[in-house]
Parts: structure tokens; C-alpha cells; sequence
């Protein structure tokens, strides 16, 4: 049939419906972002760093990107049960999770489902040096009295889980003669709580995660992993500087789901780094004994964790 045989009204609509579809394709897919709520999936229990860093960064985040944040605690798993519920959405940057180095630190076991090309990080926000910590009445008042009684009997130490940065630590010094054991609370609150009611030994954390307690008196660093003293706790020695030369630094990411529009990854990102950049931030992280420079954008960010992970491989027990 010929155009000369269609009654003219009805071509002159075929063309306009054929026009407003050639116009929709384009509009959907350049439909602003984000225009909806973001869900902020931190996959540890309230209190802890990483439910921390989510609730500082959030309102920055809120305002840099013009929606709404909704922040999810899914604890579980060494932080693998959140990570999955973030890995199960849909990859449309309406998603996002913190990712720490506990969970980074189980791709060193074959079985684990999931791998780093899953997701994308968005940034590298906070990076601290971690400790074993005893309560202040603790009879263990130093790392030699640690040593002595790790010579005598396990000592229970409260982590984060198995196969974490947390565990590698346990392990490492279990490899040194001293006997110690990991317990796992993956609920921040449950961690302190077993090392201040005396159920754990110690307690391995960042300085930062638990400034409230180090300030009220009611926990102490006996050795800090770090290249050099922190002159708010210049009595207590570094790892370092008694023959271990373990430092498995935390650091806590923002990710997204791999596959997600890279220019949705990249609005993120900028959003993250005006957040890192102010005042405010910057003076969280030195309340939080974190490194100034901690700040890494996307650009940079999945190398970095492949560099952390390279670190962890060295220190895990060959198998």
C-alpha cells in the first residue's frame, strides 16, 4: 500500500506518533539522576565505623545530590549479608553500601560466592590503623603482660569474623607462639561489650570506632598496627617497633553494583568527594586517629583494594 492511498489525517498521525516515540527513547535514557531516594546499605549492626561513616556522610550526601538517603543496617556474615542485598538490587545506582577491609579480606578463601568484579567502588572514604584493646581493669596492662599470658592459656578475642583482617591478626600471632583465639560479634555492640564484661581477653578495633570508650577510661590500646606512636597514646608501642611488622590498615569504601551507568558511579563519587573535602569531614577524621588522606575516588579506588588485598595475602596462613 502507498502512501497515496492512506487517507491524509491518518499519515498526518502516523508521523506524529512516530516522532513522539523517536523523542521518548532518548528522554528515558537521559532521565536525571538520582531522582528518587538512594538506599544506604551498611551491612554491620548500629554503633560500629561503618554505621558511622554512613551516618556522617549521609546528610553531605543528601544535600550534594538532591534526594534522600535511607540508611539500612544488615548485619550478618562479616558483613556478606548486606553486601548481598546491595548485589541482589538492581544496577540503576538507586543502591549503595559501605564496604570495609574485614570483608574485603574473605576473597582469600576460594569458597567465597561473590568477587570484586561485582561491584564498583565509588570512593575510598576512611582509612585507620587498628589495635588490640583490653578493658581498662584488665590485668593484662601492657603487650608483654599479653605475651606472657598468650604463653599460658588462649586468649579470647572479640572480632569482627572469621577470615576478617581482625582474624589475620589472631592468626598471625598464633603463628608467633602465642595462643589466642577469635570470637566473633559481628554486632559492634556485642565486640565492646564482650571485652569490657570480661567475656573476651581483648578486642581488636580501630582507635576511632571506639574513641567513647578510650575517652571515658573503660578500654586501652596495648599495641597499635601502625608505622609510628600516636602521640595521644605515646606509652603504647606499635606493633612495628616490637618485630611486627603486620599493618593492615581499615579502611571503609562506598560501593555500587557493577554495571551501573558509569556516569551514575561517577555523580557518587563527586558527591563523596565534596563530602570528603569540608571542614567538618576532615575534622572526623582526625577525631577518628584516621589518615588525613584517606579520600580515594573512583578513578583510583578498585586499584587501591587490590593493593589492600595483596596485603592481606601476604600475612594469611599458607595453606
Amino acid at each position: 500500500m502507498t502512501t497515496a492511498l492512506i487517507p491524509r489525517t491518518l499519515l498526518a498521525a502516523c508521523i506524529t506518533a512516530a516522532g513522539a516515540l523517536t523523542i521518548a527513547v532518548p528522554a528515558t535514557a537521559q532521565e536525571k539522576y538520582p531522582s528518587r531516594p538512594i538506599e544506604f546499605v551498611v551491612p554491620w549492626g548500629p554503633g560500629g565505623g561503618a554505621d558511622q561513616l554512613a551516618r556522617k556522610i549521609g546528610p553531605g550526601l543528601e544535600k550534594a545530590l538532591g534526594v534522600s538517603l535511607p540508611v539500612i543496617n544488615v548485619a550478618g556474615a562479616t558483613g556478606q549479608t548486606g553486601l548481598t542485598k546491595m548485589l541482589t538490587s538492581a544496577s540503576d545506582g538507586y543502591s549503595i553500601s559501605v564496604f570495609i577491609a574485614d570483608t574485603l579480606a574473605l576473597q582469600m578463601e576460594p569458597a567465597t560466592k561473590w568477587k570484586l568484579a561485582d561491584f564498583t567502588p565509588a570512593a575510598i572514604m576512611i582509612q585507620q590503623p587498628s589495635a588490640f584493646m583490653v578493658a581498662e581493669n584488665s590485668p593484662l596492662k601492657t603487650w608483654k603482660d599479653v605475651e606472657a599470658e598468650a604463653k599460658k592459656r588462649p586468649l579470647k578475642v572479640g572480632v569482627t569474623g572469621f577470615g576478617s583482617a581482625d582474624d589475620l591478626h589472631v592468626l598471625y600471632f598464633n603463628g608467633k607462639g602465642l595462643k589466642m583465639q577469635s570470637v566473633p560479634f559481628p554486632k559492634p555492640a556485642e565486640r565492646y561489650t564482650s571485652v569490657l564484661g570480661g567475656h573476651a581477653d581483648l578486642v581488636y578495633e580501630q582507635l576511632g570506632d571506639v574513641k567513647s570508650f578510650l575517652d571515658s577510661k573503660q578500654m586501652r590500646p596495648v599495641v597499635i598496627f601502625a608505622d609510628k606512636r600516636f602521640p595521644d597514646f605515646k606509652d603504647v608501642p606499635t606493633g612495628k617497633e616490637l618485630g611486627h611488622d603486620i599493618i593492615i590498615n581499615q579502611f571503609r569504601a562506598i560501593i555500587m553494583k557493577a554495571g551501573t551507568d558509569p556516569a551514575r558511579v561517577k555523580a557518587v563519587s563527586d558527591a563523596l568527594a565534596k563530602v570528603a573535602a569540608t571542614d567538618d569531614y576532615k575534622a572526623w577524621l582526625k577525631e577518628q586517629f584516621a589518615d588525613a588522606a584517606s579520600f580515594v575516588p573512583a578513578a583510583g579506588a578498585a586499584a587501591f583494594m587490590k593493593g589492600e588485598l595483596d596485603a592481606m595475602r601476604k600475612y594469611a596462613p599458607k595453606k
